[in-house]
């Protein structure tokens, strides 16, 4: 597929390891796009679950995703603070469709005062035991955590307030031309 470029909307697919496809956010904006990484923007964005529910973002969010990391981060800017939301996942793809990856239950979730949980880890071994995760992909996630973990207590790429307020910045000057 063609690299989306900057401005360009783009459709996200998260799916669980038996390939159904578990979550759908309809339009992210783009805001940068390299070799490894995308970078976008949902806000007021339709997301639609796989029993069919839907709803809409209620804040704008940052989204981060990197071809080499386990991970995926999304930055919700709320009122009261950054607070943020890291689905250990496979590195994304993208086709023609959509930015893809395999969502592996495990979370990591930021408070705005800094406050770190590992969220889900009963669905993480719950759907481990029902799939067969490979041990590898245990290794690989848990290693994925310890390095989550790493950047949210240096403040690294996504968790520093001046990355926020760059892609915010760049956010509003394309979506107000």
């Amino acid at each position: 597929m063609q690299i989306p470029r900057e401005g360009d909307y783009v459709a996200i697919q998260s799916y669980k390891h038996d390939g159904q496809l578990h979550r759908t956010w309809r339009e992210t904006m783009v805001l940068k796009t390299s070799e490894n990484e995308i970078i976008g923007c949902n806000d007021n964005t339709l997301v639609t679950e796989s029993d069919g529910r839907r709803w809409v973002t209620r804040e704008p969010a940052i989204v981060y995703f990197h071809k080499h990391y386990w991970f995926n981060i999304i930055a919700m800017i709320r009122d009261t603070g950054v607070s943020y939301y890291c689905n250990l996942a496979t590195p994304f793809v993208l086709d023609k469709e959509a930015i893809k990856y395999i969502d592996y239950d495990l979370d990591v979730k930021v408070f705005p005062d800094g406050e770190k949980r590992l969220l889900d880890v009963d669905e993480y071994a719950a759907h481990s035991k029902m799939w067969n995760y490979p041990p590898e992909i245990d290794k690989i996630l848990h290693y994925n955590v310890d390095v989550l973990i790493d950047w949210i207590d240096k403040g690294k790429g996504p968790f520093s307030q001046a990355y926020i307020d760059l892609w915010m910045k760049r956010y509003n000057e394309l979506s107000h031309h």
